[in-house]
């Protein structure tokens, strides 16, 4: 593993904890057991918790604090994992493995995951505007809607749907972008864009993080699409070679291994001009380290 890939962890670690030790509170065990159980799974088995990471670099980046970030980070987190759980049934990806462990379907029942996922999808909402302290109730709402759209028809699930429907289709470099512009680049585009927003920094700042955060998505997903095809099983903790044998339309079934790194190295540079681009005032530091983290992971 890369020193890069350490000291991510490193670096973070107080966001990480924060993040791990407030799901586990809004996550407290309750009835049916079985169901809370197939929730707590899904979401405190590990992960690098990136999406929340992000959020919180870039509120304290704008001048906020971690406190006044984590309700958000929080439930972005669990919207990712719902998101997760539900990819994982058999229905759809069907897999067997996530972070090195069973799939929620396969520790519990299909049943059992799709509910846990359908919880944790409308118990996020709620945390934000029950934990959040110090933000006004106009910027809150403007958070709550803003991730309806990223978790919904404008975002993840639409580039879910998309990526179902184009599977085995000829590659195409339109309908890749849109997948991944939903299925991750809106998650991203979402962390940055509250991060700024909950600092309450004023529009071009926000549009330029929200940006930022949105081409660090493909590049995340770029970098995922590759270790798919030369990854560690053991580091990575999921199954290989699954997109291939799935026909899912993805950057190296596009561009091919060598196009795929170039146009990576695009999104890399295209990520240093949005952070060059930003006001002085903004501390960029970890919000580079990130772009470097990204490019150079290996799990």
């Amino acid at each position: 593993m890369t020193t890069t890939s350490l000291s991510y962890k490193t670096r973070f670690e107080t966001h990480i904890t924060a993040v791990q030790e407030c799901l586990e509170e809004i996550l407290t065990p309750q009835e049916p057991e079985v169901l809370w159980a197939a929730m707590r799974h899904g979401v405190l088995n590990g992960g690098k918790r990136i999406r929340p990471v992000l959020l919180i670099e870039s509120c304290v980046a704008c001048g906020g604090t971690q406190q006044k970030a984590l309700p958000t980070a929080c439930a972005l987190e669990l919207i990712h994992c719902y998101s997760l759980i539900h990819d994982d049934l058999p229905c759809m990806d069907n897999d067997d493995l996530r972070r090195g462990l069973p799939t929620v379907h396969k520790a519990f029942s299909e049943d059992m995951a799709v509910l846990a996922g359908d919880a944790l999808l409308a118990l996020a909402f709620g945390v934000i505007p029950d934990n959040t302290l110090d933000v006004p109730d106009k910027v809150l709402l403007q958070v709550i809607t803003e991730l309806s759209q990223a978790a919904s028809i404008k975002g993840l699930v639409n580039g879910q749907a998309d990526d179902i429907l184009f599977a085995n289709d000829l590659p195409d470099e339109e309908r890749l972008y849109r997948i991944h512009s939903g299925k991750t680049g809106a998650l991203f585009r979402f962390s940055t864009w509250a991060g700024a927003k909950l600092a309450e920094q004023p529009e071009p700042v926000v549009s330029l993080l929200a940006k930022y955060g949105e081409t660090l998505g493909l590049a995340f997903q770029i970098v995922d699409d590759l270790l798919d095809v030369q990854g560690n099983n053991a580091l990575l903790g999921k199954t290989l070679g699954k997109d291939e044998a799935q026909g899912k339309i993805t950057f190296p079934a596009v561009y091919g291994i060598a196009g795929t790194e170039t146009i990576l190295k695009s999104h890399i540079e295209t990520l240093y001009s949005i952070l060059d681009a930003l006001p002085t005032t903004i501390q960029t530091k970890n919000l580079r380290f990130l772009v470097e983290f990204v490019q150079q992971r290996e799990f």
